[in-house]
């Protein structure tokens, strides 16, 4: 028979500590598009950078597959490379917390997401609430529009990109299309599939 594994006092103090922590409510708007493509969502203040950088990927729609990196109160923070750690533009994110940020009184920070077509996004912190009352720790409570599919070719790409999906005539309309194999709504925004993928981020 399989023994169950017993939690330890630090285990214990730290799931108490997640639920307690308030949260931080940000909005997230992705720059230089308009109609503007953004999202609210509640964070906890315990939250690190790495898990801030998911929850960022799942609320704007992103699939993680690209580079990224963080400018808050002028330093930067991303992913080392460990083959060439001398060579990164930025500090280690990975034991780095929002909270000491927000609690020096930073309100505005930038977050870039693939450094090939460079989609930034400027991060607000809007307000410090209440923990909340269900168990998940990562919503998003409200947003607009559907972030641009990977790999489009940035801002310009995108713009090009909407231009041949709406017009049949257009020489890349049928292009366009296959490549990106589905459907294509810019106005689309669910925040029940939001909710769903946000709840698979383990804090």
């Amino acid at each position: 028979m399989a023994t169950r594994r017993s939690i330890t006092p630090r285990a214990t103090a730290r799931r108490v500590a997640q639920l307690t922590a308030l949260q931080y409510q940000l909005r997230i708007e992705l720059k230089r598009i308009q109609p503007l493509i953004w999202r609210r969502v509640l964070v906890p203040e315990t939250i690190t950078l790495p898990k801030l950088h998911l929850t960022l990927q799942e609320a704007m729609g992103w699939t993680n597959s690209h580079l990224h990196q963080f400018e808050i109160n002028q330093q930067s923070y991303g992913m080392l490379d460990p083959d060439w750690p001398d060579e990164d533009p930025y500090l280690d994110e990975r034991r780095v917390r929002l909270k000491p940020f927000i609690e020096a009184g930073v309100r505005r920070f930038s977050y870039l997401y693939d450094f090939g077509d460079h989609w930034d996004h400027v991060v607000h912190v809007e307000d410090i609430v209440p923990p909340p009352s269900s168990t998940q720790q990562v919503r998003c409570t409200a947003g607009e529009n559907a972030c641009p599919p990977e790999d489009v070719g940035s801002v310009p790409g995108y713009f090009e990109f909407l231009t041949a999906i709406k017009d049949p005539t257009h020489e890349e309309h049928q292009s366009m299309l296959d490549w990106i194999g589905y459907p294509f709504d810019p106005t689309a925004f669910d925040i029940h599939d939001v909710n769903v993928r946000l709840a698979q981020i383990k804090l």
